[in-house]
């Protein structure tokens, strides 16, 4: 894993709570019509609305999430959805232990 974009990615707060936020997708966002927020994902409209950001803003931090790996996108109709990979973010966190 490219240690250099994970932390690059973790270094905004608003991305930070965008990860907080998916760890209980069902406790921090309301239902959607489409796609399941546990198993698909949370709609990106979804957590622009509750950063409180324009789509456009929110559409760049959960590109830079999602190009470090720490989010997968998954499309659906028109809409994409997010949810965390846990798997990279357990590689991140584990590489950034080895290296300091």
């Amino acid at each position: 894993m490219n240690i250099e974009a994970g932390l690059h990615a973790l270094s905004n707060k608003s991305r930070l709570q965008i990860l907080a936020w998916l760890k209980d997708p069902t406790g921090n966002f309301p239902p959607q019509v489409d796609g399941d927020r546990v198993k698909d994902g949370v709609c990106g409209l979804l957590i622009a609305r509750k950063l409180g950001f324009s789509q456009p803003t929110v559409s760049e931090h959960l590109k830079i999430l999602s190009q470090a790996k720490l989010l997968k996108g998954k499309r659906i109709k028109k809409w994409t959805f997010y949810k965390r990979n846990e798997k990279r973010i357990e590689e991140l966190k584990k590489n950034i232990s080895t290296k300091l």
